[in-house]
Protein backbone atom coordinates (compact mmCIF):
# COMPACT_ATOMS: atom_id res chain seq x y z
CA UNK A 1 0.00 0.00 0.00
CA UNK A 2 1.50 3.28 -0.82
CA UNK A 3 1.99 6.05 1.49
CA UNK A 4 0.71 8.94 1.47
CA UNK A 5 3.29 11.66 0.69
CA UNK A 6 3.31 14.80 2.66
CA UNK A 7 3.02 18.24 1.25
CA UNK A 8 6.08 19.74 2.65
CA UNK A 9 7.74 16.67 1.18
CA UNK A 10 6.75 17.85 -1.80
CA UNK A 11 8.07 21.68 -1.19
CA UNK A 12 11.20 20.50 -0.15
CA UNK A 13 11.43 20.30 -4.04
CA UNK A 14 11.75 24.04 -4.13
CA UNK A 15 14.27 25.31 -1.32
CA UNK A 16 13.74 27.87 1.25
CA UNK A 17 9.63 28.29 -0.14
CA UNK A 18 6.73 27.13 1.52
CA UNK A 19 3.16 27.20 0.41
CA UNK A 20 0.14 29.00 2.60
CA UNK A 21 -2.01 26.32 0.69
CA UNK A 22 -0.03 23.38 -0.50
CA UNK A 23 -3.11 21.94 -1.78
CA UNK A 24 -3.46 23.88 -4.70
CA UNK A 25 -0.34 22.88 -6.19
CA UNK A 26 -2.39 19.65 -7.93
CA UNK A 27 -3.11 22.21 -10.26
CA UNK A 28 0.51 21.56 -11.58
CA UNK A 29 -0.65 18.27 -13.04
CA UNK A 30 -2.62 20.68 -15.45
CA UNK A 31 0.73 21.71 -16.76
CA UNK A 32 2.21 18.29 -18.56
CA UNK A 33 -1.60 17.93 -19.77
CA UNK A 34 -0.63 21.18 -21.94
CA UNK A 35 2.32 19.72 -23.26
CA UNK A 36 0.85 17.17 -24.28
CA UNK A 37 -2.20 18.80 -25.82
CA UNK A 38 0.35 20.59 -27.50
CA UNK A 39 2.69 18.22 -29.30
CA UNK A 40 -0.72 16.45 -30.05
CA UNK A 41 -2.35 19.36 -32.03
CA UNK A 42 1.14 19.45 -33.75
CA UNK A 43 1.00 16.50 -35.02
CA UNK A 44 -3.17 16.51 -35.71
CA UNK A 45 -2.08 19.59 -38.05
CA UNK A 46 0.75 17.82 -39.93
CA UNK A 47 -1.27 14.86 -40.93
CA UNK A 48 -4.30 17.19 -41.88
CA UNK A 49 -2.21 19.32 -43.84
CA UNK A 50 -0.41 16.13 -45.58
CA UNK A 51 -3.72 14.10 -46.31
CA UNK A 52 -5.18 17.19 -48.58
CA UNK A 53 -1.56 17.14 -50.39
CA UNK A 54 -2.22 21.38 -50.04
CA UNK A 55 1.28 23.20 -50.70
CA UNK A 56 0.45 25.98 -48.57
CA UNK A 57 -1.00 24.27 -45.91
CA UNK A 58 2.38 21.22 -45.88
CA UNK A 59 4.50 24.76 -45.79
CA UNK A 60 2.71 25.75 -42.75
CA UNK A 61 3.07 22.23 -41.08
CA UNK A 62 6.66 22.33 -41.45
CA UNK A 63 6.64 26.21 -40.62
CA UNK A 64 5.60 24.44 -36.94
CA UNK A 65 9.17 22.63 -36.65
CA UNK A 66 10.43 26.04 -36.62
CA UNK A 67 11.99 27.44 -33.00
CA UNK A 68 10.32 30.58 -32.93
CA UNK A 69 6.89 29.10 -33.34
CA UNK A 70 7.45 27.14 -30.16
CA UNK A 71 8.59 30.04 -28.34
CA UNK A 72 5.22 31.91 -27.37
CA UNK A 73 3.63 28.90 -26.12
CA UNK A 74 6.55 27.87 -24.02
CA UNK A 75 6.47 31.54 -22.55
CA UNK A 76 2.49 31.51 -22.13
CA UNK A 77 2.86 28.15 -21.08
CA UNK A 78 5.59 29.28 -17.97
CA UNK A 79 3.18 32.00 -17.20
CA UNK A 80 0.66 29.67 -16.22
CA UNK A 81 2.89 27.42 -13.85
CA UNK A 82 3.78 30.69 -11.97
CA UNK A 83 0.19 31.46 -11.64
CA UNK A 84 -0.56 28.08 -10.04
CA UNK A 85 2.67 28.88 -7.80
CA UNK A 86 1.25 32.13 -6.96
CA UNK A 87 -2.85 30.96 -6.48
CA UNK A 88 -0.68 28.28 -4.13
CA UNK A 89 0.54 31.63 -1.82
CA UNK A 90 4.35 30.90 -1.49
CA UNK A 91 6.35 32.19 1.09
CA UNK A 92 9.98 32.68 1.65
CA UNK A 93 12.48 33.95 4.38
CA UNK A 94 14.13 37.47 2.89
CA UNK A 95 16.47 39.51 4.60
CA UNK A 96 15.53 43.36 4.64
CA UNK A 97 16.90 46.11 6.55
CA UNK A 98 16.03 45.93 9.81
CA UNK A 99 12.77 47.94 11.65
CA UNK A 100 13.86 47.39 14.94
CA UNK A 101 17.68 47.99 14.43
CA UNK A 102 19.99 48.42 17.44
CA UNK A 103 24.18 49.37 17.79
CA UNK A 104 25.83 50.22 21.09
CA UNK A 105 28.93 52.19 21.12
CA UNK A 106 31.09 50.71 23.57
CA UNK A 107 33.46 53.97 24.52
CA UNK A 108 36.51 53.73 26.35
CA UNK A 109 36.61 56.28 29.14
CA UNK A 110 40.05 55.63 30.67
CA UNK A 111 42.50 57.65 31.94
CA UNK A 112 44.79 57.04 28.79
CA UNK A 113 42.22 58.42 26.78
CA UNK A 114 43.58 61.71 27.56
CA UNK A 115 46.80 61.03 25.66
CA UNK A 116 47.57 63.98 22.85
CA UNK A 117 49.11 61.59 20.51
CA UNK A 118 45.82 62.01 18.55
CA UNK A 119 45.24 66.02 18.23
CA UNK A 120 43.51 67.71 20.20
CA UNK A 121 43.02 64.16 22.42
CA UNK A 122 42.17 60.87 21.80
CA UNK A 123 38.74 61.30 23.92
CA UNK A 124 37.82 64.49 22.28
CA UNK A 125 38.58 62.49 18.75
CA UNK A 126 36.52 59.94 19.89
CA UNK A 127 33.47 62.02 20.99
CA UNK A 128 33.54 64.29 17.72
CA UNK A 129 33.46 61.01 15.54
CA UNK A 130 30.49 58.76 18.08
CA UNK A 131 28.40 62.38 17.31
CA UNK A 132 29.40 62.14 13.76
CA UNK A 133 28.36 58.45 13.34
CA UNK A 134 25.32 58.47 15.45
CA UNK A 135 24.23 61.80 12.81
CA UNK A 136 24.83 59.37 9.78
CA UNK A 137 22.33 56.73 11.11
CA UNK A 138 18.85 56.09 9.96
CA UNK A 139 16.36 57.71 11.93
CA UNK A 140 14.74 54.15 13.13
CA UNK A 141 18.04 53.04 13.88
CA UNK A 142 18.21 52.86 17.92
CA UNK A 143 21.44 53.53 19.25
CA UNK A 144 22.77 53.01 23.08
CA UNK A 145 26.19 54.01 24.65
CA UNK A 146 28.03 52.21 27.10
CA UNK A 147 31.21 54.03 28.56
CA UNK A 148 33.60 51.58 30.26
CA UNK A 149 36.91 52.37 32.79
CA UNK A 150 37.81 50.12 35.76
CA UNK A 151 34.01 49.32 35.25
CA UNK A 152 31.51 49.72 32.65
CA UNK A 153 27.87 51.56 32.71
CA UNK A 154 25.03 52.25 30.25
CA UNK A 155 24.94 56.06 29.95
CA UNK A 156 22.32 55.75 27.69
CA UNK A 157 19.33 52.85 26.86
CA UNK A 158 19.13 52.31 22.88
CA UNK A 159 16.92 55.37 21.23
CA UNK A 160 16.40 57.43 18.36
CA UNK A 161 16.56 60.73 19.95
CA UNK A 162 19.87 62.04 18.90
CA UNK A 163 19.91 65.18 21.31
CA UNK A 164 19.55 62.31 24.59
CA UNK A 165 22.78 60.41 22.78
CA UNK A 166 24.75 63.19 22.12
CA UNK A 167 23.99 64.88 25.64
CA UNK A 168 25.16 61.65 26.86
CA UNK A 169 28.58 61.70 25.38
CA UNK A 170 29.17 65.25 26.10
CA UNK A 171 29.11 63.74 29.64
CA UNK A 172 32.55 61.89 29.55
CA UNK A 173 34.71 61.99 32.21
CA UNK A 174 37.80 59.55 32.37
CA UNK A 175 38.50 57.39 35.27
CA UNK A 176 40.93 54.99 36.32
CA UNK A 177 41.47 51.52 34.69
CA UNK A 178 40.26 50.07 31.23
CA UNK A 179 38.03 46.61 31.23
CA UNK A 180 37.28 46.28 27.78
CA UNK A 181 35.55 42.79 28.88
CA UNK A 182 33.52 44.32 31.11
CA UNK A 183 32.12 47.12 27.92
CA UNK A 184 31.08 44.18 26.02
CA UNK A 185 29.24 42.75 28.74
CA UNK A 186 26.98 45.74 29.45
CA UNK A 187 26.84 45.95 26.41
CA UNK A 188 25.16 42.32 25.98
CA UNK A 189 22.86 42.88 29.31
CA UNK A 190 21.36 45.96 27.31
CA UNK A 191 20.39 43.73 24.09
CA UNK A 192 19.40 41.23 26.02
CA UNK A 193 18.07 42.21 29.54
CA UNK A 194 16.37 39.08 30.10
CA UNK A 195 19.26 37.08 30.31
CA UNK A 196 21.57 37.06 33.54
CA UNK A 197 25.19 37.91 32.64
CA UNK A 198 26.49 37.08 36.07
CA UNK A 199 29.42 39.86 36.52
CA UNK A 200 28.19 41.88 39.41
CA UNK A 201 31.56 41.02 41.03
CA UNK A 202 32.78 43.68 38.56
CA UNK A 203 30.39 46.18 38.30
CA UNK A 204 28.29 46.50 41.70
CA UNK A 205 31.76 46.96 43.58
CA UNK A 206 31.88 50.99 45.74
CA UNK A 207 34.60 53.21 45.87
CA UNK A 208 35.97 55.41 43.57
CA UNK A 209 35.84 53.91 40.06
CA UNK A 210 33.07 51.48 41.05
CA UNK A 211 29.70 51.22 39.89
CA UNK A 212 28.70 53.78 42.81
CA UNK A 213 30.50 56.63 41.60
CA UNK A 214 29.83 55.80 38.11
CA UNK A 215 26.23 55.38 38.48
CA UNK A 216 26.14 59.41 40.42
CA UNK A 217 28.92 60.73 37.85
CA UNK A 218 26.82 59.54 34.80
CA UNK A 219 23.31 59.05 35.78
CA UNK A 220 23.10 55.74 34.82
CA UNK A 221 23.26 51.92 36.44
CA UNK A 222 25.98 49.13 35.92
CA UNK A 223 25.24 46.34 34.88
CA UNK A 224 24.73 43.77 38.17
CA UNK A 225 22.73 46.78 39.43
CA UNK A 226 18.83 46.28 40.90
CA UNK A 227 17.93 48.18 37.91
CA UNK A 228 19.48 45.94 35.07
CA UNK A 229 18.53 42.38 37.23
CA UNK A 230 14.82 43.66 36.76
CA UNK A 231 12.40 41.07 35.59
CA UNK A 232 12.70 37.26 35.13
CA UNK A 233 15.99 35.23 33.85
CA UNK A 234 15.90 32.54 31.32
CA UNK A 235 18.89 30.32 30.08
CA UNK A 236 20.20 30.78 26.74
CA UNK A 237 20.44 28.43 23.99
CA UNK A 238 23.99 29.25 21.83
CA UNK A 239 23.18 30.30 18.31
CA UNK A 240 25.65 30.85 15.39
CA UNK A 241 28.21 33.37 15.76
CA UNK A 242 27.02 36.43 14.06
CA UNK A 243 23.78 35.25 12.94
CA UNK A 244 22.04 37.48 15.36
CA UNK A 245 20.76 40.54 12.74
CA UNK A 246 19.00 42.89 14.73
CA UNK A 247 21.97 44.56 16.69
CA UNK A 248 26.15 45.12 16.53
CA UNK A 249 28.72 46.18 18.83
CA UNK A 250 31.20 48.73 18.07
CA UNK A 251 33.55 48.87 20.59
CA UNK A 252 36.25 51.67 20.57
CA UNK A 253 39.39 51.66 23.23
CA UNK A 254 42.78 52.85 23.11
CA UNK A 255 44.68 50.67 25.88
CA UNK A 256 45.10 47.09 27.99
CA UNK A 257 42.71 45.37 29.84
CA UNK A 258 43.65 46.30 33.59
CA UNK A 259 40.47 45.04 35.17
CA UNK A 260 36.97 43.76 34.96
CA UNK A 261 35.55 40.91 32.99
CA UNK A 262 38.40 39.13 30.42
CA UNK A 263 37.83 40.24 27.32
CA UNK A 264 38.26 36.71 24.98
CA UNK A 265 35.54 35.18 27.30
CA UNK A 266 33.05 37.97 26.53
CA UNK A 267 33.80 38.03 23.19
CA UNK A 268 32.90 34.18 23.54
CA UNK A 269 29.71 34.96 25.43
CA UNK A 270 28.94 37.66 22.66
CA UNK A 271 29.48 35.13 19.68
CA UNK A 272 27.22 32.29 21.73
CA UNK A 273 24.11 35.45 21.27
CA UNK A 274 25.29 35.74 17.66
CA UNK A 275 26.43 39.41 18.27
CA UNK A 276 28.75 41.14 15.87
CA UNK A 277 31.56 43.10 17.66
CA UNK A 278 33.22 45.48 15.53
CA UNK A 279 36.66 47.02 17.37
CA UNK A 280 38.18 49.81 17.21
CA UNK A 281 41.69 49.81 18.28
CA UNK A 282 42.42 54.15 18.68
CA UNK A 283 46.10 55.49 18.99
CA UNK A 284 49.11 54.31 18.34
CA UNK A 285 50.07 50.95 18.83
CA UNK A 286 53.72 52.29 20.54
CA UNK A 287 51.56 54.21 23.03
CA UNK A 288 51.85 57.46 24.72
CA UNK A 289 52.75 58.59 27.87
CA UNK A 290 50.20 60.21 30.42
CA UNK A 291 49.35 61.49 33.51
CA UNK A 292 46.63 60.32 35.03
CA UNK A 293 46.02 60.87 39.24
CA UNK A 294 48.93 61.48 40.01
CA UNK A 295 50.60 58.73 38.19
CA UNK A 296 51.85 58.43 34.78
CA UNK A 297 51.52 55.71 31.89
CA UNK A 298 51.97 54.02 28.88
CA UNK A 299 48.95 54.27 26.97
CA UNK A 300 49.71 51.36 24.38
CA UNK A 301 46.91 49.35 22.42
CA UNK A 302 46.55 45.88 22.39
CA UNK A 303 45.79 44.97 19.29
CA UNK A 304 45.91 41.29 19.20
CA UNK A 305 42.89 41.16 21.79
CA UNK A 306 40.76 43.03 19.30
CA UNK A 307 41.14 41.18 16.48
CA UNK A 308 40.33 38.25 18.23
CA UNK A 309 37.17 39.67 20.00
CA UNK A 310 36.53 40.87 16.25
CA UNK A 311 36.93 37.46 15.14
CA UNK A 312 35.53 35.21 17.28
CA UNK A 313 31.90 37.36 16.95
CA UNK A 314 32.61 37.62 13.07
CA UNK A 315 33.04 41.13 13.57
CA UNK A 316 35.49 43.01 12.06
CA UNK A 317 38.94 45.11 13.81
CA UNK A 318 39.84 48.80 12.61
CA UNK A 319 42.82 50.67 13.46
CA UNK A 320 42.77 54.81 13.85
CA UNK A 321 45.64 56.60 14.91
CA UNK A 322 44.52 59.77 14.29
CA UNK A 323 40.68 61.52 14.49
CA UNK A 324 40.64 61.86 10.31
CA UNK A 325 41.36 57.76 10.35
CA UNK A 326 38.90 57.62 12.94
CA UNK A 327 36.02 59.51 11.47
CA UNK A 328 37.15 57.23 8.03
CA UNK A 329 36.77 54.29 10.59
CA UNK A 330 32.99 55.39 11.62
CA UNK A 331 32.11 56.42 8.15
CA UNK A 332 32.39 52.52 7.31
CA UNK A 333 30.79 51.46 10.41
CA UNK A 334 28.35 53.65 8.97
CA UNK A 335 27.42 51.87 6.06
CA UNK A 336 27.15 48.17 7.61
CA UNK A 337 23.57 47.68 7.07
CA UNK A 338 21.99 45.45 9.97
CA UNK A 339 19.45 43.23 8.52
CA UNK A 340 16.89 40.52 9.77
CA UNK A 341 15.17 37.55 8.46
CA UNK A 342 11.64 37.29 8.33
CA UNK A 343 9.03 35.21 6.53
CA UNK A 344 7.03 37.13 3.81
CA UNK A 345 4.40 36.08 1.43
CA UNK A 346 6.13 36.80 -1.95
CA UNK A 347 3.33 35.71 -4.42
CA UNK A 348 3.10 39.44 -6.11
CA UNK A 349 6.46 38.49 -7.32
CA UNK A 350 5.42 35.20 -8.79
CA UNK A 351 2.18 37.16 -10.37
CA UNK A 352 4.40 40.19 -12.18
CA UNK A 353 6.90 37.11 -13.52
CA UNK A 354 3.71 35.57 -15.05
CA UNK A 355 2.71 38.92 -16.11
CA UNK A 356 5.77 39.66 -17.85
CA UNK A 357 6.03 36.07 -19.89
CA UNK A 358 2.31 36.70 -20.65
CA UNK A 359 2.99 39.99 -22.64
CA UNK A 360 6.49 38.85 -24.37
CA UNK A 361 4.50 35.75 -25.69
CA UNK A 362 2.11 37.92 -26.89
CA UNK A 363 3.92 39.81 -28.24
CA UNK A 364 6.67 37.89 -29.85
CA UNK A 365 3.43 36.08 -31.86
CA UNK A 366 1.91 39.06 -33.34
CA UNK A 367 5.66 39.73 -34.38
CA UNK A 368 6.38 36.74 -35.75
CA UNK A 369 2.90 35.60 -36.77
CA UNK A 370 0.63 38.63 -37.16
CA UNK A 371 -1.45 36.94 -34.27
CA UNK A 372 -2.02 35.76 -30.55
CA UNK A 373 -0.58 32.47 -29.78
Amino acid sequence: MLKKIPWSRFTDFVPGISFAWPSLLWLLLLVPMAVALYVYMLGRRKKFAMRYGNLAMVRQAAATLSWKRHIPPALFLAAFTLLILAVARPSAEVTLPSTRATVILAMDVSGSMRATDVNPSRIVAAQNAARQYIKDQPKDVQIGIVAFAGTALLVQSPTTDRTALNTAIDRFELQPRTAVGSGIMVALSTLFPQDDFQINQFNAQGGYGGGDFYRRRYGGYALGSPQAQAGPKKPHVPVEPGSYKNAVIILLTDGQTNAGFDPIDAARKASEYGVKVYTVGFGTTRGNIVGFGGFSMRAQLDEDSLKKIADMTKGRYFHAASADELKAVYNVLSKQIITETKEMEISSFFAAAAAVLLLASAWLSLAWFNRVI
